[in-house]
């Protein structure tokens, strides 16, 4: 892998902000930057792709398709909804691999 030099200004209060996210998380300053980036490139990409999508959507099909979604078909296990409260579900924590 390639590797290259970028000099990054950031203000102050953010750099210092950044820095104890790198600590709590164990990683390198770098390393969270880097991860930072990436996944900001990934959503705009995932946006671009979406809206790309969308716009090749016939959407006449897709209603007349959902309008037959379950008809003659019985429900099968797994089908049924719960009567309890959903259990509020937390995404993962990451944390980053030291290398």
């Amino acid at each position: 892998m390639r590797k290259s030099n970028f000099a990054l200004r950031l203000r102050p209060s953010l750099l210092q902000e950044a820095r104890k996210l790198a600590e709590s998380e164990g990683v390198a300053l770098n390393q969270l930057i880097n991860l930072a980036v990436a996944e900001k490139v990934s959503a705009l990409r995932t946006e671009t792709y979406i809206a790309e999508r969308a716009a090749r959507a016939n959407v006449s099909k897709a209603l007349r398709i959902l309008k037959r979604a379950g008809v003659r078909q019985r429900p099968m296990k797994g089908d049924e909804f719960s009567r309890s409260k959903p259990k509020k579900r937390h995404p993962p924590h990451r944390r980053a691999a030291v290398p």
